[in-house]
């Protein structure tokens, strides 16, 4: 017989034991970003911008390098994303999961409000993961929208698994593409043409 278990996410006090415990790694982390049952995140200072002007058209089977540039965010000057504009941002923090807990990374309310999305597709994590995780961030607005480095930009829940995972992020067996990154990084997804 199948027993059928209900979605577990973690409370802010289950997140702050599993932090204690260090099972859950979230660093650097102000104590104030943990929410009811989430922590918020922050937008680190490098920016991916797409260069258009150099290929007709994105090939998958192809390394991005070439279609991308780093930008990064001064202290005080905003970066200034334009009505339609996707970039590749990342979270100031290192996130660690252990290998029974997956997270689910959304936007804050108060952005969405003003149009800025900060994920297309990538907002599971894995358990296993070690990294900071790459935003990827578009305007649906008819108005550009200010960018700031350290502003509040997401937040990261958690969810417990039924049992502890087999195979984690970042096993040689999944030829994970993504583990251990710090700065906002392109797609690998030519990685799978290989």
């Amino acid at each position: 017989m199948y027993l059928k278990r209900k979605e577990m996410v973690l409370s802010d006090k289950s997140i702050k034991d599993q932090i204690d415990r260090h099972r859950i790694i979230v660093s650097p982390l102000d104590p104030q970003d943990i929410q009811p049952a989430s922590i918020d995140l922050h937008l680190d200072r490098q920016i991916l911008k797409f260069t258009n002007s150099r290929q007709a058209f994105i090939d998958v089977k192809e390394s991005l390098d070439d279609l991308t540039e780093i930008i990064d965010i001064p202290d005080e000057k905003p970066f200034i994303l334009h009505p339609g504009e996707f970039v590749l941002g990342s979270t100031i923090e290192n996130i660690e999961l252990p290998d029974d807990l997956v997270a689910r990374l959304e936007g804050k309310s108060s952005l969405g409000r003003i149009g800025l999305v900060i994920h297309s597709t990538a907002g599971f994590v894995d358990p296993g993961w070690k990294g900071h995780l790459t935003l990827e961030l578009s305007n649906l607005a008819r108005l550009p929208i200010t960018l700031y480095y350290g502003m509040k930009i997401g937040q990261i829940s958690f969810l417990q698994l039924t049992t502890a995972a087999t195979r984690l992020y970042g096993s040689e067996s999944l030829h994970s593409k993504y583990q251990g990154q710090t700065l906002p990084t392109p797609s690998r997804a030519h990685r799978d043409f290989e």
